[in-house]
C-alpha cells in the first residue's frame, strides 16, 4: 500500500509538535532532576515531570517510521538525500552550540548555574568541542546524540523496507514480539546480580555480551529499529478498535508505564545513590515502560480525526530546527526564571519549556526564511 504523504496527514504534524514539545520539556526537567538529595522537591518534581515525557524521543522515532516508509528510492539515492540532509545540519550545530553557550556563560550573566561546570566552558575547552565532535556530542550539544543515532536508523531502513514489503503481517507482529523481550532486558541486567550473576571477567553484559564482544542475542533485534517496524505496522494495518476499547486499553498502559517510571527512578535514586547508570536504565527510551507510555500516545494521536491545515504544518515544519537549537535556551530560560522568587518547581519547568520553545520558533522561523540558513534547520 502507498502511505499517503506527510502534507495530507494532519494528526502526524500534530504529533510531531507534541513530541517536539515534550522534548523541550523534558530537558527543562534536568537541572532540577540533577539536585537529587540537596533540593529534594526539586528533585521530584523534576523526576516526576520528566518521566511523564519520556515517550518524546520514541515518537519523533515512529513519526520517522511513518514518513519514511515505503521507500522508493535506490540505497545510494536514499542515503544522499536523507543522510545528506542531515549532516550538514549537525555540523553547524555542533560548532554553533558550543560557542553560544561560551558567549552566554562568559559575557552575559553575572554567574554560572549550579548545574554548569565552568572549567568545560573556557575558551581553550570551546576550541576542543569544534572539532571533537567528529567523536560524538558533548553537553552542549546533547540533543545531537538524536542526529547520530537517527543516521544510523537511516543506514537500515532500505533494508527493513525490502522486507517489509514482502513480509507477511504476522511474520511482522513476530518481528515486535521478539523485539518486546529486548525492552525487559535492561531489567533482567539489573536484577541479575541479585540472583548471583557475577557477569564475564568483571563485564556485566548479558547473554553473550563480553569486553570483546558489545553484540548480544538480541543486538540486532533491539532498539529504536523496534519504534521504525512498529509505526509502519500501525499505518499499514491500522488498530479497528473503538474508542471506548482504544481508551480502555491504552489510558491504563500510560498509567502503568509512567507508574512504573517515575517511581522506578525515585527508588533507584533512594536505595541506589549514585548509581546513575541504573537510573538511565529506568528511563530507557527502549525499555518496557516507556514502551507502554510511547504506544497510547501515539495511537490516540493516529485515532484522531485531526484535519490536514496549513498552519499546523507549518509549525510541524520548524521542529527539526527546534530541536537542534532549543538546548541553549533551556539553560537561558533556568537563569532568567530563576530571578523570579517564589516560583513552584512545576512552574517554573513549564514556564521554561514554553520559553525555550518560543524563542526556539522565532529562530529557526527565522532561519527558513533565509535560503543559506534555511538548509541549517530543516
Amino acid at each position: 500500500m502507498e502511505f499517503q504523504k506527510r502534507e495530507n496527514i494532519g494528526w502526524v504534524d500534530l504529533l510531531r509538535i507534541i513530541a517536539c514539545f515534550l522534548v523541550v520539556l523534558s530537558h527543562c526537567c534536568d537541572p532540577f532532576v540533577g539536585q537529587f538529595d540537596n533540593d529534594r522537591t526539586s528533585f521530584l518534581t523534576g523526576a516526576f515531570t520528566g518521566s511523564f515525557v519520556r515517550a518524546c524521543v520514541p515518537l519523533f522515532v515512529m513519526m520517522s517510521g511513518v514518513l519514511l516508509f515505503p521507500v522508493r528510492l535506490e540505497m545510494g539515492e536514499f542515503y544522499r538525500k536523507r543522510i545528506g540532509r542531515i549532516v550538514v545540519p549537525l555540523i553547524f550545530w555542533s560548532v554553533m552550540l558550543p560557542l553560544l553557550y561560551y558567549v552566554y556563560l562568559n559575557f552575559m550573566v553575572s554567574s554560572v548555574s549550579p548545574s554548569i561546570a565552568p572549567e568545560n566552558f573556557t575558551m581553550g575547552a570551546t576550541l576542543t568541542k569544534l572539532y571533537t565532535f567528529i567523536f560524538n556530542f558533548t553537553y552542549d550539544t546533547t540533543p545531537l546524540w538524536y542526529l547520530y543515532m537517527l543516521i544510523g536508523l537511516y543506514f537500515i531502513i532500505p533494508i527493513l523496507n525490502t522486507w517489509m514489503e514482502h513480509a507477511k503481517q504476522k511474520d511482522i507482529r513476530l518481528f515486535l514480539r521478539i523485539w518486546g523481550i529486548s525492552l525487559v532486558l535492561p531489567y533482567v541486567k539489573m536484577a541479575a546480580p541479585l540472583l548471583g550473576y557475577t557477569g564475564n571477567y568483571g563485564n556485566m553484559g548479558l547473554l553473550g555480551e563480553c569486553d570483546w564482544n558489545i553484540y548480544g542475542m538480541f543486538y540486532y533485534m533491539s532498539g529504536f529499529v523496534g519504534y521504525l517496524v512498529l509505526a509502519y505496522y500501525l499505518v499499514k494495518y491500522p488498530l479497528t478498535w473503538s474508542w471506548k476499547r482504544t481508551l480502555g486499553i491504552t489510558l491504563p498502559m500510560f498509567l502503568i508505564g509512567y507508574t512504573v517510571t517515575s517511581l522506578g527512578f525515585v527508588l533507584t535514586q533512594k536505595y541506589f545513590p549514585g548509581s546513575y547508570a541504573n537510573l538511565e536504565i529506568i528511563w530507557y527510551f527502549s525499555g518496557i515502560n516507556v514502551f507502554m507510555m510511547t504506544f497510547p500516545v501515539f495511537v490516540i494521536v493516529q485515532k484522531l480525526n485531526v484535519p490536514s491545515a496549513a498552519w499546523l504544518s507549518r509549525l510541524a515544519s520548524l521542529t527539526f530546527g527546534i530541536y537542534l537549537c532549543h538546548f541553549v535556551f533551556v539553560q537561558v530560560a533556568y537563569d532568567l526564571l530563576g530571578t523570579v522568587s517564589g516560583l513552584p518547581v512545576i512552574v517554573r519547568i513549564l514556564g521554561m519549556a514554553c520559553l525555550a520553545f518560543g524563542i526556539s520558533w522565532l529562530l529557526v522561523w527565522g532561519m527558513k526564511a533565509f535560503s543559506w540558513t534555511r538548509r541549517l534547520v530543516m
